[in-house]
């Protein structure tokens, strides 16, 4: 692919978001979102074959992934709980940047095929492949004692997504700054003390 292509197919993927975010999917037409993006319908879908086709695109290409996947290699050096502390912060940030998208993913999945949700749920599925492969290497290391890492991956991130949904979702308080990041300190103490070999500090 040149870097024309993907510098439109980007174009064309950042219009997307933008638009599904504000109307949804059935709401925002592809020719809104062509006009959007600065290109011409037919353009459109010589990038994506399909409306459906789009959002499968901007449903994987707007996750964490790719972030923890640029984290992890950043942080595998630092102390187990200042390294989770990194993961944690930037979960919350690219969920706060992506809360509208959310939103309505979450109120129209219903509508979604089989097909859709399974490439989403597979991409989500990476994030806690991701983060427990490093778990993983931390048992190996002998820092952490055993327990299924898949597992305590999906417990992780379900801490601070059920932080995400309580304050954007449900409409609780929203922290601030300052708070948040006394929260997500909190949430890792917990998961650290649940998951540290016995006889360990956190800093060893």
């Amino acid at each position: 692919m040149s870097e024309v292509q993907h510098s439109t197919r980007e174009k064309i993927l950042e219009a997307a978001l933008r638009l599904f975010s504000q109307k949804g999917y059935l709401g925002a037409t592809t020719k809104e979102i062509a006009a959007e993006s600065g290109v011409a319908e037919v353009t459109l879908f010589r990038h994506f074959s399909s409306k459906e086709a789009l959002l499968e695109d901007v449903l994987t290409s707007y996750t964490y992934l790719p972030a923890l996947k640029e984290i992890i290699p950043s942080v595998s050096k630092l102390p187990y709980e200042e390294a989770l502390v990194e993961i944690a912060r930037g979960f919350l940030i690219t969920l706060d940047l992506r809360q509208d998208f959310i939103k309505i993913i979450h109120s129209e999945r219903h509508l979604y095929s089989e097909k859709l949700l399974k490439g989403y749920h597979s991409t989500i599925n990476e994030i806690f492949v991701t983060l427990a492969a490093y778990l993983s290497d931390m048992q190996k290391s002998g820092t952490l004692r055993e327990f299924d890492s898949f597992l305590a991956a999906r417990a992780f991130f379900g801490m601070f997504f059920s932080y995400f949904t309580q304050s954007h979702l449900l409409m609780f308080k929203k922290y601030g700054p300052s708070e948040t990041d006394h929260l997500i300190k909190e949430y890792v103490g917990f998961f650290v003390r649940g998951t540290i070999r016995e006889g360990l500090t956190n800093n060893d």
